[in-house]
């Protein structure tokens, strides 16, 4: 006759027991659980607690020897179950998504890996998505092949962080072929489960570039809107921003390698004006200029979805003498003050990026 291996409790593990089979709060199971391990306890046998509790003898047996392998804790949960035998091998499916593609595709989707694989597309979904994969995304870089990155780079951004005293640090760039747009119809406004509309063709009325400067510590923008983006016109800006600095402070020039920056005309221009010095970015490293964040958000926020109609004249009437100054935030400005605009003209007056846009693509 087999005998049931006996259980000894000392008087705490008693007492906890005791107060799990008499628990209110507690769930049911573990009360039955409790009460089998304390009757065990007391010498009786499967048979007999299964006689006294109405249960099988097989589960008085099962939590009798959960008890004595995992103690207290054994009786707080089910043992986890093996369930249905997984059909599909995730380890597969992620090589096959990172390691191959389609034979008519360039990258896997869910309903052609599901036809691959012989699964549901949902089960593919599931897979790529805990597994953190997105077969339809695809990111660009590009590496500088400067050799002098670093040396550019530590100058650059000891300019931004570290900037010499007296001195004003712009970063300058020029925003080229800015389109006046208008659209062939009226768009509609928008409303309740509809965003606004506009037409997709247009028609062009003509282009302008923008010359602009970030003062990096106050945020403050020097702008000048031109027809062109040759040196000459680079030089009509530099001009212009000799004008407008004080004459007692150095000018520290951030731009990036265009040709025009490094003409002939505009190396000499600057030899004979000692306190400019320009700091080129290293080569495919625009990301270092900060004004790309202000084109960034001109674009976003005032030309993307402008209308502009035809010009009055045959060029924009701020091509050759506008000159504006704004304010923007930056990372590094500090409080920020009113600026004014060159004196090169009487009618030149503040005004911001906006408006002198404005007055040029309408």
């Amino acid at each position: 006759m087999r005998v049931a291996p006996p259980v000894v409790l000392s008087e705490a593990v008693r007492r906890k027991l005791e107060q799990q089979s008499r628990g209110r709060s507690t769930q049911a199971r573990v009360v039955l659980r409790s009460r089998i391990v304390l009757l065990a306890a007391e010498g009786f046998e499967n048979k007999q607690i299964s006689a006294a509790l109405k249960v099988a003898p097989r589960m008085a047996a099962l939590w009798r020897g959960r008890f004595l392998e995992l103690g207290i804790e054994g009786l707080l949960q089910d043992a986890p179950r093996p369930g249905r035998t997984p059909t599909i091998s995730r380890a597969s499916l992620i090589e096959k998504t990172t390691q191959s593609s389609p034979a008519n595709a360039t990258q896997w989707s869910t309903r052609t890996m599901a036809r691959e694989m012989g699964i549901s597309k949902a089960s593919v979904s599931r897979i790529w998505r805990a597994s953190g994969l997105k077969p339809h995304r695809m990111e660009s870089f590009k590496v500088s092949n400067d050799p002098q990155f670093a040396e550019k780079l530590e100058a650059i951004v000891g300019l931004y962080l570290n900037p010499p005293e007296h001195a004003l640090v712009l970063s300058v760039d020029e925003k080229s072929q800015i389109q006046a747009l208008d659209r062939t119809q009226p768009g509609l406004p928008m409303k309740k489960g509809r965003g606004a509309t506009m037409t997709h063709d247009y028609k062009r009325n003509g282009t302008t570039t923008l010359f602009a400067a970030l003062d990096t510590a106050t945020g403050e923008v020097y702008g000048l809107c031109q027809q062109r983006h040759r040196h000459q016109e680079w030089l009509r800006f530099l001009r212009m921003i000799d004008q407008t600095v004080p004459a007692g402070k150095e000018i520290y020039l951030i731009c990036d390698n265009y040709a025009t920056h490094k003409h002939e005309r505009v190396q000499r221009w600057l030899e004979k004006h000692k306190r400019f010095h320009v700091r080129f970015t290293p080569t495919s490293a625009s990301w270092l200029n900060m004004i790309e964040r202000f084109f960034r958000d001109l674009t976003t926020n005032q030309i993307r979805r402008a209308s502009s109609r035809t010009w009055s004249n045959s060029s924009p009437p701020s091509a050759t003498t506008s000159t504006t100054t704004t304010t923007t935030q930056s990372p590094s400005s500090g409080p920020q003050r009113q600026t004014t605009s060159s004196k090169r003209s009487p009618e030149l007056r503040p005004r911001s990026i906006k408006d002198d846009l404005h007055e040029t693509l309408h």
